[in-house]
Parts: structure tokens; sequence; C-alpha cells
């Protein structure tokens, strides 16, 4: 029988998300950090996809579109102005 391949991957993509205990995968970050790109330095290289840049400043958070890795910035959104 074949493997239906979005299939298998979508399943993978959704598994990937949470950490051992089922929970979403959630990182903290500081603003020494950014620019934020995912994934990141530390991950795995086995389980690594191609790397995109996440914009976390306005928000404060992100999730990232090919693991769902949510991403918060300690500290919350980046403030601007005067």
């Amino acid at each position: 029988m074949p493997i239906d391949w979005p299939m298998a991957t979508d399943r993978l993509m959704k598994n990937d998300r949470n950490d051992r205990n089922g929970r979403e995968r959630t990182v903290e970050i500081t603003a020494t950090e950014l620019p934020l790109h995912c994934p990141t330095a530390d991950q795995m290289l086995w389980n690594a996809h191609p790397r995109v840049f996440l914009a976390i400043e306005e928000t404060g958070e992100v999730l990232c579109p090919y693991c769902g890795t949510r991403y918060v910035l300690k500290g919350g959104a980046a403030k601007t102005g005067h």
C-alpha cells in the first residue's frame, strides 16, 4: 500500500508540536536572541525544517508555520514610540 505523504507529513508535524507529555511546545526567548528563526540553533538536525524568520517583536508571541512551536518573547511585545 503506498504512503499518502501529505497525510503522513501532517501527522508528523502535529505530533512535533508537542513535548513528550503531549503538551504544546512553547519556547521563551529574550530580546538578545532576536531576530528569531525556527528551527533554533539548539534544535536537533533530524527534527529540522527549512529556516524561517519569525516576526515576534510586535505581538510578543508567534507560531512557527512549519512545526507549530509557540515562541514567547520574555517581557512581552517590544515597546515602540516616544
